[in-house]
């Protein structure tokens, strides 16, 4: 009897351990089954955090890989445009002071290296010359300054506007143009000292209102115009301007005979409403244009971009399709 108990108990016990077995192996089934649904679901939940995971794990296996292979890694941030220390630079605004006769090939250079570095913002400012020196010395912010004579651009550096040394990037010269209904029958420069003809000149401060009275000094030492040529001439100047501009706009306005402007003034869209009279090159007066970046200039880097922009090949391209004389190294035309 006893032992009977005994083999019953120890076969109870047997059975106990099997059924608690068969319990744990259907446990890990049914978690097996659960984890196999779980990753086949590709939507998450209300309050799961999948994406974040997802983030996690790219980060980490991208950072092993960049660890793995970091030519790769270099490779990938030379590529990045903001690794790049020129277009880093050369961006945000340029503020460029410059003579009026360059108002059309400097828009157009501007507008090219705005295309070429889209954070840059260029704003000019056309003048005489002599205007914008006194701008400069009275406190006007501007980072670069470009003059049509050297004179000018000297009186600036003497009065600490200029950062460092200028470099000549253009040459111009001198033309008389006439309305085209010519109402003072002016043919040759010799009529230009002709009694109550009227001439527009620039004021004399300004770089082609003193280049014009030199013209007409030197041609005043020429027997074929004779001594008292430029007084004649300059006793027949009824208006002086503050710019060159506004003399190609009297003349071709017909409110004056006659003008001296630089030839690049004579543009595409303005050769039909004027008469131009070439002035010899032995009479005529060579204009040689300086540009520099401006003392305390907020844009440094960019004026610099401007500058190297405008003596380029392609600069230097736009300049002489409006007229300019190309310069050398050395600064000579």
């Amino acid at each position: 009897m006893g032992q009977r108990s005994v083999r019953s108990t120890a076969a109870g016990s047997r059975g106990a351990r099997g059924l608690s077995g068969i319990a744990v192996l259907g446990a890990v089934l049914v978690t097996l089954i659960l984890a196999a649904c779980g990753a086949g679901s590709s939507e998450p939940t209300e309050g799961s955090t999948p994406t974040s995971a997802a983030v996690t794990a790219t980060g980490t296996t991208a950072a092993a890989s960049a660890a793995a292979s970091p030519t790769n890694a270099a490779t990938a941030t030379a590529a990045s445009p903001a690794a790049s220390p020129a277009a880093g630079n050369v961006t945000g605004e340029l503020t460029v002071f410059a003579a009026a006769s360059l108002t059309d090939a400097f828009q157009e250079i501007g507008a090219q290296l705005e295309a070429a570095h889209p954070g840059l913002h260029i704003a000019f400012n056309f003048a005489g010359s002599q205007a914008l020196r006194a701008q400069l010395a009275q406190g006007a912010r501007a980072d670069v300054f470009a003059a049509a004579d050297e004179v000018t651009m000297q009186g600036a550096q003497a009065e600490g506007s200029i950062a460092d040394a200028p470099r000549i990037f253009a040459a111009n010269r001198l033309v008389v143009i006439l309305p085209p209904a010519n109402p003072g029958g002016v043919q040759t420069l010799r009529d230009l000292a002709r009694p109550g003809l009227k001439l527009v000149l620039a004021d004399e401060r300004v770089p082609v209102g003193r280049y014009a009275r030199q013209m007409l000094q030197q041609m005043a030492q020429d027997p074929a115009f004779g001594a008292g040529f430029a007084d004649q001439v300059l006793g027949n100047v009824v208006s002086n301007e503050a710019n060159v501009k506004q003399v190609v706009a009297k003349v071709q306005l017909g409110e004056t005979d006659a003008g001296i402007v630089y030839a690049t003034d004579v543009t595409p869209a303005l050769r039909d409403a004027v008469t131009v009279i070439e002035i010899p090159a032995e009479h005529n007066v060579v204009a040689r244009y300086p540009i520099a970046v401006v003392t305390d200039a907020r844009n440094p880097a960019a004026a610099r971009a401007f500058i190297d922009a405008v003596t380029s090949a392609a600069g230097q391209a736009i300049l002489a399709r409006f007229g300019f004389q190309p310069v050398t190294a050395g600064g000579r035309p």
